[in-house]
């Protein structure tokens, strides 16, 4: 794999409390992600996110998208479709967010941790519109030249 690639948050930080605009609670909206490192090689980008403290399915998906390009920031309010064009090409698929993003809504005031990842790939992805997770990381198989994460939790009315 090639060098680390770093992926930050405009509005939150590795650990940090994810404001609650980005949240099932608030605005449902992407965040903007920044993206550092990218390989020159780079053909596409994927983005999943993930609920890692989910009772019943750790790792439960929040969202995946595919095809993005190699850029260093992913914009904020990505719009809702399997295909997308502006404000950045990009492919969404099926997970709790169906052909878009849905953020945290732990129950009950819980507090969750929640994981975004950005692979950096070296090919554009076939993959059917209406897959999800698991169909998108085996057409990844041997095509992830980085990969990088940012971690952070959420919790309605956090202190």
């Amino acid at each position: 794999m090639a060098a680390d690639l770093f992926v930050t948050g405009k509005d939150f930080k590795e650990g940090g409390w994810i404001p609650d605009r980005y949240s099932g609670y608030g605005d449902d909206i992407s965040p903007e992600l920044r993206i550092e490192g990218i390989d020159e090689n780079a053909v596409s980008m994927v983005i999943t996110l993930d609920d890692m403290d989910h009772p019943l399915f750790p790792g439960f998906n929040h969202w995946i998208a595919w095809n993005l390009p190699p850029v260093p920031v992913i914009p904020e309010a990505l719009p809702k479709g399997a295909v997308v064009e502006q404000p950045i090409h990009m492919e969404q698929g099926i997970a709790y967010g169906r052909h878009c993003y849905r953020g945290p809504k732990p129950p009950f005031h819980w507090n969750h941790k929640y994981c975004f990842t950005v692979y950096v790939l070296d090919v554009i992805l076939s993959v059917d519109a209406n897959s999800g997770k698991q169909a998108v990381r085996k057409a990844m198989e041997n095509h992830v030249i980085q990969k990088g994460t940012l971690t952070a939790q959420y919790q309605r009315q956090h202190p």
